[in-house]
This record gives C-alpha cells, structure tokens and sequence, in this order.
C-alpha cells in the first residue's frame, strides 16, 4: 500500500485499486504511522485525496492525516522564510549561499511543501568562518562551532548547519577523497532559484547526484534510512538526469567502496517508486541482498533514543554497531579492527574530559580558519 500510493502521488499511471477495499481501519492506521515515520505522509495524503470515497480511510484518519500534512507544510513555510532572510542577509555582504539538501530538495517535489524538512543546510563558497562572524556581530547569534563538519545555529527557530566540510572527513578515508571531489565540483554554484525575491543557489546536478548518493550511504551505515531518501533520489533524477556527468559519479561511487549499496539503492527506486532506469547507468542487480537493504529500510531497528546512562549507553552503542556492520560492509571497504578501532577513539574523545577538550578546540579550529 505505501508504495502503491506513493507511485500514484508521484504521478505515475494509476495501478489496480480493489485491494484497497479489503483495508479495515487497523491497516490504515499503520499505514499512517509508516509513512509518518518514513517522512512521505504528507506525500501519500495527495494520493490519498484522490482514491474513491469507498475506497479511503475512516474519517477520523482522514482528520489526523490532513492535521500532519498541514503541520508538515507550516513547518516548510517557516523553512522557506528562514532561507529568504540567510540568503538576503548574505547577500548584502556578497555572499552567495548553496542549498544542500532539504528545502533545496523539496523544489522537486510535486507540492514542495510536502517534503518534511528538518533544518536548512548550507555552503557558501568557502566563506562560511566569515559569515558566522558576520551573523553574531550584527544579529547577535550564537554560533556552535563544536560539530564535525559545520557550524549551527538557530534562526527563528530553525535549525541551521552552516557547512565547512560536505562530508566527515575524519571518519573514513574515503571520506577525504570524495570531499576534495565534492568541493570541485560545488565551485559552480549550479541552479539559481527564486525563494521569496531572493536568489540562493542550488548545487550542480552532478555534485548533487554524488552527494546525496553519499549522504543516504553514511546514514544507512550509521542507523539507517528511510523511504524519503528513495522519493528524494527519484525525483532528483527525474528532474535533473540530463544534467549529470554520469562517469564522474560512477567512477566515485567505485572508488569509495559503496557501489553495493548504491546498487541497492537505485534498484528499490527503480523496482518500488518507478524510476526510469533508462535515466541512469546500468547497476548491478542483486535481489536477495536488494530485498534485505529494503526490510532494514522499513524497520530502521536502532532508531530509539540513546540510554542517557554511561554505560548503558556504551552497551546501546556497542549492540548498535555490531548489529550493523553488515550495512557498513556495503558502504565502506575498511578492515573490521580497523572500523572498531576508530569507533572506540570516537566514543572516548566525546567522554573524557581531557581527548573531549583537545576535540572541542580542534573542531573550533577547523570551523573558523580561514579557507585561504
């Protein structure tokens, strides 16, 4: 049924319905809670909205779906106004500023407001360290300077990641080399869009196919992904195929070691939202393991709050890691001791305090140096 109503909302031609009759409230119910949970319940509500009146859920889901997809869009509006006010204000001190992700993404969609997004990302060409000197000056905003690879804020209450690095450069060596590729690739500012009368920059097709390749690998390797990841390569690649130096993208997803799972990745877009194969280069299908990716896809078994208890923290984490060092198998080529290694000096540089302290001013460092 997700997927069903999911190729529908994304415009495909209309599939067999009558298996929908059979649904009693129960099985819509859940079916309303996965796609809450896989961030696409404002997408399936357009879908939904258009079924036959016998064939819809009870009104009262109705009323409760309708209720999500209106706080999913005035969550977006308020996203859309954030990046109007980041983007004139840099642009009064010359700054041009990327969209990554996000609101960016959501342009892409049949009804824009109907990507759930979390917090607005950005680059600005280098000049990151000087914009946030920029905002706490003038607007006096309070900049965190302790992340991996951006700084944050909050703007009206938004979320705002404010980008150095595309990627965790410290945490994969494959990592490293993709950034250098990443950032030679954004030199080109890509798309201008309009966002309120005011200019922001999408990034180029062929930074953005590899980037988002990436960013769906890490998550999936970290805790898993969910179904907004696949609408959201569909759709990129539908609206942007022509665009993409395709060699540039495949060469890197070899050379990174995550060919696996960008394999399965684009196969379940293929095989479950419709996506045209004929848009991309021929992937290596293998189904048994396509179908495994996707079951972890749909029940992202570690997504639960981390214990706030030291050790049953490091337990939880422990658990975690084991319990998904196949998915990491799919995404980085690293040795086992290796991967476990770097996991156990990652944990103590965030707990004890001396490593934390030295971390802390590291990432300060980094985060305001000058990119020249």
């Amino acid at each position: 049924m997700l997927f069903l109503l999911l190729r529908r909302a994304l415009g495909h031609p209309a599939e067999e319905l009558r298996g929908l009759a059979s649904c009693d409230a129960a099985v819509w119910e859940r079916l309303f809670r996965l796609a809450r949970r896989q961030g696409v319940a404002a997408l399936i509500w357009e879908a939904v909205g258009r079924l036959p009146a016998a064939l819809q859920p009870p009104r009262a889901l109705r009323l409760r779906w309708a209720f999500e997809t209106e706080r999913i869009e005035q969550r977006w509006e308020r996203q859309r106004r954030c990046v109007a006010r980041l983007a004139a204000f840099y642009a009064r001190h010359g700054i041009r500023m990327l969209l990554l992700k996000g609101y960016g993404l959501s342009l892409d969609y049949p009804v824009p407001e109907h990507r759930p997004c979390g917090d607005v990302d950005i680059w600005l060409f280098g000049r990151q360290a000087e914009a946030d000197a920029l905002l706490a000056r003038e607007w006096g905003i309070a900049v965190d300077t302790r992340k991996e690879h951006h700084t944050t804020f909050r703007l009206d209450d938004i979320p705002v990641e404010n980008h150095y690095d595309f990627l965790d450069t410290r945490a994969h060596a494959s990592n490293r080399r993709l950034e250098s590729l990443l950032k030679h690739l954004a030199a080109s500012p890509g798309e201008a869009v309009p966002v309120a009368g005011i200019t922001v920059f999408r990034p180029p097709a062929t930074f953005q196919a590899l980037f988002l390749l990436r960013h769906a690998a890490g998550h999936f390797a970290a805790c898993g992904i969910g179904v907004r990841h696949l609408v959201d390569w569909t759709l990129f690649v539908t609206h942007h195929h022509e665009r993409i130096d395709w060699s540039i993208v495949e060469r890197a997803v070899r050379e990174s070691g995550m060919e696996p799972f960008a394999n399965c990745f684009r196969a379940l877009c293929i095989e479950y939202l419709g996506l045209d194969e004929s848009w991309m280069p021929p992937i290596g299908r293998n189904r048994t393991l396509e179908d495994r990716v996707l079951q972890a896809l749909l029940e992202a078994s570690f997504r639960e709050v981390i214990p706030r208890s030291r050790l049953r923290s490091i337990r939880f984490r422990w658990r975690r890691w084991w319990s998904l060092r196949w998915m990491r198998r799919l995404v980085y080529k690293e040795p086992f001791a290796r991967s476990f290694l770097r996991m156990v000096w990652r944990h103590l540089k965030g707990h004890l305090p001396p490593l934390h302290r030295r971390e802390v001013q590291e990432r300060h460092r980094r985060a305001t140096r000058n990119p020249d």
